[in-house]
């Protein structure tokens, strides 16, 4: 059993993010992971069902680390949602490539040291080129 990784973003940004990590990773990823995208125009309560899908397509048995592009904004409000539908999940806003490596690097943890993880691959993945 492992770990899912959903990511829950505004149209473009989650495709593209999975498309390099899975190039990266020369496609063994050793988490089960999709990119659910929610479209500027779109009704989120509508999406709930196939975004609740998406997270059971994931779901591996031991939860889902959800990871949404911008807190707040539609994706992350859709996030909230299906967290309280019963599948066992944990959010980390700030989607950014380094965060995604680094759970990657990281897939034996368990759900709740994962967000810790996540935010450290965001964090660390900010370098401040003077040059």
């Amino acid at each position: 059993m492992a770990v899912g990784i959903l990511l829950l973003t505004h149209s473009g940004i989650g495709s593209a993010i999975v498309a390099v990590a899975t190039g990266m990773l020369r496609g063994n990823l050793p988490l089960r992971l999709e990119s659910f995208e929610v479209p500027f125009e779109a009704d989120p309560e509508a999406l709930l069902p196939q975004a609740s899908a998406a997270m059971r397509r994931v779901d591996g048995g031991d939860g889902v680390l959800i990871l949404t592009d911008l807190y707040g904004a539609s994706p992350s409000n859709l996030a909230a949602r299906l967290s309280r539908l019963g599948t066992p999940s944990r959010r980390v806003s700030a989607l950014s490539l380094p965060m995604l490596l680094r759970v990657m690097n990281y897939a034996e943890l368990p759900l709740e040291e994962l967000p810790a993880v996540a935010a450290a691959g965001a964090r660390n993945g900010v370098i401040l080129d003077d040059a």
